[in-house]
């Protein structure tokens, strides 16, 4: 029994992606979950939307970020997995049940994430679907259980970061510094690599992303800047470069 997951959506005025993320979800989900949306702040509808569709709803003043907002919705989190989920993509048939699969095989497994069309290192996959119908065909051939695509990393991308709540409860949360995005997520791992957790990609499990969707639109002009701060800021952290971990294969300590 894997109990309760918790899926932790932050949104931006992404009204149109979180809908059918949501769909997805309730389409394709076949073990117990709970979806929690943390609302940054939007102005398109989106707190309406989750009351009406009866979504547990975190709605913050303005755009805090994305550790922020994650964070938010694992203190409210009530699940044995936690799922921190971008508004931006879309899962597929046994998606969840296929990750739990991969998660729960090993005690020292911490957090497991899928395959996509769209990610930075190893997890960015070639697909050959051109459309959203296209997209649930493939996934429906790709998603079947085989832990021999099942790959230990030393880095998961944050999009669909699925971990055991044990690893909350020694790492903590996000790391707030690396609002209002990306890093918190190489940070997360290198806390949870450290604490004595491995991380597998689950190569049998394919979910769809649209792409950096809420930060392009936030920050059209400075996308490229705010990714190299935070880069630097984790180097002086850590005193570790973290694009040394998209490269890598397997554990290197």
């Amino acid at each position: 029994m894997s109990g309760l997951t918790s899926i932790i959506i932050p949104t931006f005025n992404g009204l149109h992606l979180l809908r059918t993320c949501v769909e997805h979800i309730r389409a394709y989900t076949d073990t117990p979950y709970e979806i929690i949306v943390v609302d940054n702040g939007s102005r398109d509808g989106t707190g309406e939307y989750c009351v009406r569709e009866g979504l547990l709803l975190v709605s913050l003043p303005e755009n805090a970020g994305f550790p922020v907002a994650c964070n938010h919705g694992l203190r409210l989190a009530s699940g044995d997995q936690l799922l921190l989920l971008n508004n931006d993509v879309f899962v597929s048939p046994r998606w969840l049940t296929l990750l739990q699969e991969a998660l729960n095989s090993r005690k020292e497994i911490g957090i497991v994430g899928p395959v996509t069309n769209y990610a930075s290192g190893i997890q960015q996959v070639k697909v050959g679907y051109a459309d959203r119908a296209g997209y649930i065909l493939e996934a429906e051939r790709w998603n079947a259980s085989n832990p021999g695509l099942w790959l230990e990393v030393n880095r998961i991308v944050g999009l669909c970061y699925l971990f055991k709540r044990t690893v909350m409860d020694r790492v903590g949360l996000l790391d707030e510094m690396f609002s209002p995005g990306h890093y918190e997520d190489d940070d997360y791992c290198y806390r949870a690599r450290l604490a004595g957790f491995k991380l597998v990609v689950a190569g049998n499990v394919l979910v769809h992303h649209e792409g950096s969707a809420s930060f392009r639109t936030r920050f059209p002009g400075g996308f490229q800047e705010l990714i190299e701060r935070n880069r630097r800021r984790f180097v002086e952290k850590w005193n570790v470069d973290p694009l040394q971990f998209i490269e890598e294969r397997g554990d290197a300590s």
